[in-house]
């Protein structure tokens, strides 16, 4: 779910992360969403009027009864104008008049009327003995049983205080993901999926490996892409370089650098998976026999120019569970390829048991390893085809799982 063309009421109280909120809202206009703010009076002790102003471009509501209101009833107007609303930071107090309902400035105005209609995310934050206090978590649990409101769980980490706890905010990238999450609708709830992400590392010895470019990008798309439509995601890690965001814990991570971890990590949870999409770069071929200690040049004879590196295959992955695959569960995999890139990705697919195999080719430009873009064709066995142009990952795994799981 994009934010293109989305609009966003951003709710700001007196908290000193208030700061970080001009950042914000300039990621959501940078990804084409149109953006009004509402504060508190405490807010603008942290960040002006103007500030918000120009990076929003729109005037802000902070005063009930300013004469330059845009409307009368500007706590109205604006729950009917948003697609979504996020309050960041949410502070002690504004949880508490919250959860009782109490509407006494432009921002808790705003949020009364707003909270049973539209889709909100709250973003908490506060020193950690505020977070503790029994009010506010009373507040909390309250909050987090109205059906459109979502509640993130602060971030520890140092406090403004000079102490180190749970309450800072969630950052910005979190922040924005929440947001999508909340406008997605949850087609797929309920669901176990299963996505491997990144390349593998095989062992030559304890400091050196064999691997290749992968990132993780496409498989982390992926992963955030179906937790936001409401599945659990199992995300079987490799060697990865990119950021994940995953604001309400739907993706659960696990590591495995070689592909026999890989391997095992897989097979094991994929009995309580309605679903596989393999997308990680996983080693064909591993060193035979890991040297104990590291290979030392000096070993090498003077007489020798080079040396020899024997090799095995690894365990295949997508056959295990293409093989084991039950008539109810779906096994989607990639293909990357250099040459004749359909008629391999067909063999793969047949030979695999997969259901959909997702093809991609390092001759398409903006494709490949390590880029924000893909270019991909989406070939199932029944023979249906489904090419996709170049866009950014994100969007990519948006139309994958439109194609595969509507």
């Amino acid at each position: 779910m994009s934010l293109c063309n989305k609009r966003i009421v951003v709710g700001i109280s007196g908290g000193i992360a208030a700061y970080k909120i001009p950042e914000l809202i300039r990621s959501l206009v940078k990804a084409g969403a149109e953006v009004r703010v509402t504060t508190t009076q405490n807010a603008l002790q942290f960040v002006t009027e103007l500030t918000l102003q120009t990076v929003s471009g729109s005037r802000v509501y902070s005063d009930v009864f300013a004469a330059i209101n845009e409307h009368a009833t500007e706590h109205i107007s604006l729950p009917e104008w948003c697609d979504a609303m996020i309050v960041a930071p949410a502070t002690a107090n504004v949880l508490g008049k919250m959860a009782s309902g109490i509407a006494d400035d432009a921002l808790t105005t705003t949020i009364a009327s707003c909270v049973a209609r539209k889709p909100m995310v709250i973003a908490p934050a506060m020193n950690d003995k505020m977070w503790e206090n029994p009010a506010t978590q009373a507040a909390i649990r309250t909050i987090r049983s109205w059906e459109n409101v979502r509640v993130l769980e602060p971030a520890e980490g140092p406090l403004a205080c000079g102490t180190t706890g749970k309450g800072r905010m969630p950052e910005i990238d979190e922040l924005q993901e929440a947001l999508e999450y909340a406008l997605t609708p949850q087609t797929m709830s309920g669901q176990q999926v299963l996505i491997t992400a990144g390349g593998t590392q095989e062992p030559i010895d304890p400091v050196r490996f064999i691997s290749n470019y992968s990132t993780g990008k496409m498989g982390f798309a992926l992963a955030q892409a179906c937790a936001r439509r409401g599945a659990e995601v199992t995300l079987v890690c490799g060697s990865v370089s990119a950021h994940l965001a995953n604001p309400f814990g739907r993706i659960h991570r696990i590591d495995a650098l070689s592909a026999q971890a890989m391997y095992e990590a897989c097979t094991q949870v994929w009995p309580q998976m309605n679903s596989a999409i393999l997308c990680a770069a996983v080693a064909d071929f591993t060193p035979a026999s890991p040297a104990a200690e590291k290979i030392k040049k000096s070993a090498i004879s003077n007489q020798q120019s080079a040396i020899s590196l024997s090799l095995k295959e690894t365990a295949d992955i997508a056959r295990s569970l293409g093989e084991t695959k039950r008539p109810d569960q779906k096994l989607i995999g990639f293909a990357l390829e250099t040459n004749d890139e359909k008629k391999n990705a067909l063999h793969k697919l047949e030979r695999k048991h997969l259901d959909t195999i997702i093809l991609n080719s390092l001759r398409d430009k903006g494709a490949g390893f390590g880029t924000d873009t893909n270019v991909v064709t989406i070939l199932q066995a029944d023979g249906t085809v489904t090419a996709l142009p170049l866009q950014s990952k994100a969007l990519i795994s948006e139309e994958i799982l439109r194609v595969l799981f509507s």
